[in-house]
């Protein structure tokens, strides 16, 4: 056991559970963390890391289970009871006030004050001197959205350390940080460490973790995997374990390479600072090329680049061979492109919205608002695809949100198909979907690509991607790290390559 850990822990969470209807998050999940440690909470999408971040610092309430901060029994009831047991966090996203100081933002809601007005100098002052135990050396008089996001950053750390914080939960704060942006942080949370802070980092890079982490804890499946020392853990390993048994899927009758000579996109260097590095992806008509790598590992974000949903840095995208320049998704849409997102019911399907009108959306949005689609041809194109994708709904008319995950899916991909698209970008088209949707879901892609379809396809499931890709690109770190064509790789194989070790 390192020396960090050695003494008893200043956080236990045992035994912890939390059910949402019909969904159980978390069942045993628990962690332990010491003083002067920075300690790593890992696992995959649906794991049960953000619900029990949640439940720590008082966002839920477990349905049972126990918390224990320095020896004694807490129930925090809300993020300020959290914070005022010691119980601090800074989130992916900086929760802060950009028109405000930093010093005020710093010191919000605890301003000190003198005569009964604020002490801006005393402010100031314990402002620089909080920024300064973070190695960091900036004018605290001007608003915060004159500083990059790695001195936001810095900026949350010190709002929690003026708190006197025992607990430091970082959720995700290297996301969207460069590198030299993340060795900043990574300076910092030593430093704090070496000044016994208990420091809970969450993230999905695998280089961060075995930078920074003295301890592992592993979750799936919203259970605790194990706890692990990080000197003893090879990547591979941690990969296995939070990774699982895979899957059984089903094989496909079907798995003969439909691509042709022509290529439908190409994209040369598309990167986006803090998001991805320099991705290269060339699509062929009748493809399927698959994306795979954990969480955070690039996948979504290359998808969005591609369809305009977010905004490149730099490179380029050629469509048919003219380069192309997508500010939006609409000007994706305009040139053939579809993207079926992975976050179905806050970026796909509109719950209140009829199949129908759900359907619709994005050939009225490549049409204009000025070209309306009549009632007539609605209805005649929901009930067909309702029809040719086996979609189980009373009516066309029902609203999506009534629809089972698997029917909410088969409906946003008739969306895209009704737009006739030469290149569909699947990002997790099964996730939560039962076993005979996902195979059916499966089957179709495989259609549409002996019609010469050209698709993008993501998903965690390994063997999934395995099966349907005729190419598959793995991606590590926000970055593409190797392409191998059908039967280089197996599952084993593609751990290896996620892990950053050599394929045998």
């Amino acid at each position: 056991m390192p020396d960090a850990v050695k003494g008893a822990p200043v956080l236990e969470m045992a035994g912890i559970h939390k059910q949402f209807p019909g969904v159980k998050a978390l069942a045993e999940a628990g962690l332990r963390l010491y003083p002067g440690e920075v300690h790593t909470l890992m696992g995959q999408n649906g794991a049960g890391k953000s619900t029990l971040i949640k439940v720590l610092t008082g966002v839920y309430q477990p349905d049972r289970g126990s918390i224990t901060l320095g020896g004694k029994q807490i129930a925090p009831r809300s993020t300020q009871e959290a914070q005022d047991l010691g119980i601090s966090t800074v989130y992916q996203e900086v929760n802060l006030c950009p028109n405000l100081s930093v010093a005020e933002n710093i010191f919000t809601g605890r301003y000190p004050r003198r005569f009964g007005m604020i002490d801006w100098r005393t402010m100031r002052k314990q402002a620089s001197a909080l920024l300064a135990r973070l190695q960091v050396d900036i004018d605290v008089a001007a608003p915060l959205s004159t500083y990059p996001l790695a001195i936001q950053q810095m900026v949350a750390i010190a709002r929690a350390l003026n708190i006197e914080s025992r607990v430091l939960v970082l959720d995700e704060p290297t996301s969207s940080l460069d590198e030299a942006e993340v060795q900043l942080l990574f300076s910092v949370l030593r430093s704090l460490r070496e000044q016994g802070m208990a420091i809970l980092f969450v993230t999905h890079f695998l280089e961060q973790t075995y930078a920074i982490s003295d301890r592992i804890t592993v979750m799936r499946n919203g259970e605790r995997e194990g706890e692990y020392a990080c000197s003893e853990l090879s990547r591979l390993a941690l990969v296995n374990k939070m990774v699982g048994a895979p899957a059984v899927v089903e094989e496909s009758a079907d798995v003969t390479s439909h691509a042709g000579e022509g290529i439908v996109l190409s994209a040369r260097g598309l990167a986006r600072k803090g998001v991805l590095q320099p991705v290269d992806l060339t699509i062929k008509h009748g493809e399927v090329v698959g994306l795979a790598g954990l969480l955070g590992s690039g996948r979504t974000e290359t998808a969005r680049l591609l369809f305009g949903a977010d905004k490149a840095d730099s490179g380029s995208i050629d469509i048919g061979g003219r380069e192309r320049t997508f500010d939006t998704p609409r000007d994706a849409i305009a040139q053939g492109i579809g993207f079926c997102s992975e976050d179905r019911k806050h970026e796909g399907a509109i719950l209140s919205l009829s199949v129908r009108e759900n359907l619709i959306l994005a050939l009225q949005a490549r049409q204009g608002m000025l070209r309306a689609i009549s009632f007539k041809r609605q209805q005649q194109l929901a009930t067909d695809y309702v029809k040719w994708l086996g979609i189980k709904t009373a009516s066309i008319e029902t609203p999506i949100g009534t629809l089972s995950g698997g029917n909410q899916q088969k409906v946003l991909l008739a969306r895209w198909l009704a737009t006739d698209p030469t290149l569909m970008i699947l990002d997790e088209p099964t996730r939560g979907i039962d076993v005979r949707a996902k195979q059916e879901v499966m089957d179709y892609v495989t259609s549409l690509c002996r019609k010469g379809m050209a698709i993008l396809f993501i998903s965690s499931e390994l063997p999934e991607v395995l099966r349907v890709s005729d190419r598959m690109v793995v991606m590590r770190d926000r970055k593409a790290c190797g392409e191998y064509r059908r039967g280089e790789l197996d599952e084993a194989s593609v751990l290896h390559v996620i892990a950053g070790e050599t394929v045998q």
